[in-house]
């Protein structure tokens, strides 16, 4: 059975994910900062008994990290999703809080690469050996507009980290992508207008993007409905 683990899964796309792929008969290792006492977590692993295992991580600690990865023992990891993140919507020009930016750049920048290095044993256990960074189209250069730095500048530097390990371990038969989940209807967006996906249509997109990668694909930046992004 193949099996994936995403990383922050305790609620909007990533808790969506979690639910397609234990539907469609993976195994799911998802991971939170509450762990099993996550509410929907555990709704969900009681409605996929034998499929969802909860555990514990917070992405920015690196002792948490390593307790999971004692925790999984090994474990093949064929898709490896680094979906947690965070935003910091107060970034005008004048009033920057570099400790908040320090904050987004530690869980959407460093917290990625820190997770891949740690299960890249786990990965290469696997059959598919797939890793996958949810980014962001605020993230591309050629897309920039005004505001938003702190999210914008972590998932421009997610996109240059990720798009050079999937270089480096070319070689070693890993597929590594960067996939948008779309302007989806969550906590990020909530009070921001727009026309937002749900994040069961992103899930469902996502999973889609996901299974169908091949080594051809590693590098690639692209939404959930598998159009590429310019960086």
């Amino acid at each position: 059975m193949p099996r994936v683990l995403i990383t922050g899964a305790s609620r909007g796309v990533g808790l969506a994910l979690a639910g397609v792929f234990a539907e469609q008969g993976w195994d799911v290792v998802a991971t939170c900062r509450e762990g099993p006492d996550n509410a929907a977590l555990a709704a969900l692993s009681d409605t996929f008994a034998d499929r969802v295992r909860i555990e514990t991580l917070d992405v920015s600690d690196a002792a948490s990290l390593d307790a999971l990865t004692a925790s999984l023992d090994g474990l093949p990891i064929d898709i490896l999703v680094n979906n947690a993140g965070i935003t910091h919507r107060d970034t005008q020009l004048g009033s920057l809080d570099y400790d908040a930016w320090r904050a987004v750049l530690n869980v959407n920048l460093l917290a990625p690469v820190r997770v891949t290095e740690a299960l890249l044993e786990n990965v290469l256990a696997s059959d598919q050996k797939k890793i996958v960074a949810i980014s962001s189209s605020l993230g591309s250069i050629s897309r920039t507009s005004s505001g938003n730095y702190f999210y914008r500048t972590s998932k421009a530097a997610l996109n240059m980290a990720m798009r050079s390990l999937a270089h480096d371990l070319k070689d070693r038969g890993v597929t590594i992508a960067l996939l948008s989940p779309g302007y989806v209807d969550t906590d990020f967006t909530r009070g921001v207008g727009g026309q937002k996906v749900s994040v069961r249509e992103s899930a469902h997109g996502l999973f889609a993007a996901m299974t169908a990668m091949t080594i051809a694909d590693s590098g690639r930046f692209f939404r959930y409905t598998g159009e590429d992004l310019d960086w």
